[in-house]
């Protein structure tokens, strides 16, 4: 059975037991802020608790075992805490690999993130198609049967970056890299021959949109990127509606808590507050795996 993590296998949508639902964007660091931005814009009027588990970063490291064991963990700590009506899964990797366990601990449903190559593969005019993602997100096995599924006639070039998620990480800390090390990164995406030249490349890591305009800027030629976080923004109002009218909600329902905090700084704060998390909590989870 091919499992859709946007939607869930088995899910079926139900009435949301509070007309202003809480949600919960979890990540495993900062990218899943370019997902939160586009579900704040349609259910402005929501509760918000963006999750880090910064503790954690990056999952790439991790063995699957050890990295569904910890991110199941983590959950039960923040439904616990948080008791949300729906969670966004904002991280491709984790998606991949420990959806199925959450949603067979939870009954709450839960929406991924999986890697835009059916679009990707509808945009494209050259059938040159890059999907720029993290070394873990490249070696799936589920990457590789969505382009056999949806884009079999296209050229893809997986490109898996070992630093863009760091970089971007640097980059809403107030500390930007070099614009050499970001090309370096980004080279392997443009590809050209005597077929054609490279014309979409799909974002695969949730961090990757926070580093667009450098991305836009440094391309060799101009490309259509694709973010996947409007759709997943779409398929929360699926399934929970639209906005409540008359309700707006206000500072004190919007937090990010953060499984370890280390690395919080003053430019960090201004840019969450900025991205409309102006309170900050650490809720301490220390990583622990042998």
């Amino acid at each position: 059975m091919r499992v859709d993590l946007l939607a869930g296998a088995t899910y079926n949508p139900a009435v949301m037991p509070s007309p202003v639902p809480t949600i919960l964007v979890f990540d495993s660091g900062l990218g899943g802020l370019t997902v939160f931005s586009e579900v704040l814009k349609v259910r402005p009027d929501a509760r918000y608790v963006y999750a880090a588990d910064d503790a954690g970063f990056p999952y790439g490291r991790l063995s699957e075992v050890v990295l569904a064991e910890r991110v199941v963990a983590v959950m039960e700590r923040l439904v616990e805490l948080h008791d949300p009506d729906l969670v966004v899964v904002a991280c491709n990797t984790a998606s991949t690999i420990v959806l199925p366990h959450l949603r067979e601990r939870f009954s709450i449903p839960f929406v991924g993130t999986v890697p835009a190559i059916k679009p990707a593969a509808q945009m494209t005019r050259t059938g040159y198609v890059t999907v720029l993602a993290t070394p873990g997100t490249v070696a799936r096995d589920y990457t590789r049967d969505l382009i056999e599924t949806y884009a079999a006639g296209c050229k893809v070039n997986l490109v898996g970056s070992r630093r863009l998620a760091g970089i971007a990480e640097a980059e809403m800390a107030g500390e930007p890299v070099p614009d050499a090390e970001v090309l370096a990164e980004l080279q392997p995406c443009f590809i050209e021959d005597e077929g054609g030249r490279t014309d979409v490349v799909a974002l695969a890591c949730t961090h990757y949109p926070l580093l667009l305009p450098r991305f836009q800027a440094l391309a060799p030629w101009p490309v259509t990127w694709i973010d996947p976080a409007p759709a997943i923004a779409r398929r929360v109002t699926q399934l929970i509606g639209q906005p409540v009218p008359g309700h707006e909600a206000d500072e004190n329902e919007t937090v990010a808590v953060f499984t370890s905090g280390a690395g919080i700084s003053p430019a960090l704060r201004g840019a969450l507050q900025d991205k409309g998390l102006p309170v900050v909590a650490v809720e301490d989870m220390p990583l622990v795996y042998g």
